[in-house]
């Protein structure tokens, strides 16, 4: 299971500059029976290799992180908006493209759904304002849309997800479909219309150890990479 690093330019440990992937990600990935490999970039043409190395892999799991650069959607910055990267924008949009490319089993969280709308031509809301659903660091309720395949991942028509999160889809992107909703209105999950990819909001590698939900997010993920290597 491929996942994308993070490039952090300073590591003390490390003493140099490294690329990263959160610890609780690859266990809820280890956890559902996968086997997670940090995705490097090199920082000269992040892209132009990766339809190749991808090609290798059963899955992918598009991670979150920090905001997405504004004009990669034709927007102009918001003063909310914050700790852009434009090499990881760069990785992450051509990840997210040669998945697509390659019809890769994938589940996109956080920044990764956002990733995913910017790459197919939607655009962001830079900052959700709070309401009475509470977004950035805070448990709350999204209602799931019956008969998608969320749904059947999941099980229920509402559940509880861990959010940390301060933009969101504005404009989804034609071939993506909304399949889950907060109470504000703000869109917590998607699912393309033709590729193998759901994306949620949340952070399912939060709780993936006590929500069933969530831990049911990378199982299926995991499943659905196994079909693929099995069908090879």
């Amino acid at each position: 299971m491929a996942v994308p690093g993070r490039r952090a330019p300073h590591v003390p440990i490390l003493r140099f500059s490294a690329t990263l992937v959160a610890e609780a990600i690859c266990e809820a990935v280890w956890a559902a029976g996968g086997e997670p490999v940090t995705l490097h970039g090199p920082a000269a043409d992040p892209g132009a290799e990766l339809p190749g190395r991808l090609a290798h892999f059963d899955g992918v799991l598009l991670p979150g992180g920090a905001d997405v650069e504004p004009e990669r959607y034709g927007a102009d910055p918001d003063a909310r908006t914050h700790d852009t990267v434009a090499f990881q924008d760069e990785f992450d949009l051509a990840v997210t493209r040669a998945v697509l490319e390659l019809d890769l089993p994938a589940l996109a969280i956080c920044r990764g759904m956002q990733i995913l709308n910017v790459a197919l031509g939607g655009t962001l809301v830079q900052h959700v304002e709070e309401t009475d659903t509470v977004h950035h660091n805070a448990i709350h309720p999204v209602s799931v849309s019956a008969g998608s395949r969320l749904h059947a991942i999941v099980g229920t028509e509402t559940i509880d997800v861990s959010s940390y999160h301060h933009q969101a889809l504005a404009r989804l992107a034609p071939e993506l479909t909304a399949t889950a909703v907060a109470s504000d209105g703000v869109i917590e999950a998607a699912e393309h219309r033709r590729a193998d990819i759901i994306a949620v909001q949340w952070h399912p590698e939060d709780r993936h150890a006590t929500s069933s939900t969530d831990a049911a997010l990378f199982a299926d993920l995991v499943d659905r990479a196994r079909k693929r290597k099995d069908s090879r």
